[in-house]
């Protein structure tokens, strides 16, 4: 039986960036290069399962590190604020006549809002475990963030 990921298996492409990482996780679970070569050749499930398991612990990490998401659209953005126990949302939406995708564009807006632009905040609980919530989040399109425009945001509601 195979072992199903809390969150997404790592791609080929991301394990190779994580290769130390990765020798450094079958170290601590007993696991040495002869016996991870056999294994891969005579238990390709066994294999696959320790990879599942290394992508949760790594996953895992960036989730509980991560503090900040964005999601930008056209014509509206939401910046998150990813605290233990809920989550803030500052938003701005406008109109065609700003693209927020664009970075002057962007910027000009959240440091002076054109006439029918709304900025507004919200917050809430999160429904599942906090990291399962983030990680629904950039699944749909969030990205994580360093939290600057949150800030911004956040300084032009007052």
């Amino acid at each position: 039986m195979s072992v199903l990921p809390k969150y997404r298996t790592l791609t080929t492409e991301e394990l190779h960036s994580l290769e130390k990482e990765f020798i450094d996780f079958l170290i601590v679970n007993g696991i040495m290069a002869d016996d991870w070569e056999k294994m891969k050749d005579e238990n390709s499930v066994g294999a696959d399962d320790i990879i599942t398991l290394f992508s949760d612990v790594i996953l895992e990490g960036i989730l509980r590190k991560t503090m900040f998401l964005e999601f930008k659209e056209r014509t509206s953005i939401k910046a998150f604020q990813c605290l233990n126990e809920k989550i803030v949302l500052v938003g701005l939406d406008g109109n065609d006549s700003l693209d927020l995708m664009k970075h002057e564009d962007l910027k000009n807006a959240m440091i002076n809002p054109p006439k029918g632009f709304k900025i507004y905040s919200t917050e809430k609980p999160y429904n599942t475990t906090r990291e399962e919530e983030l990680f629904k989040m950039i699944q749909s399109g969030c990205a994580i963030s360093d939290g600057e425009i949150f800030e911004i945001l956040s300084l032009a509601m007052v």
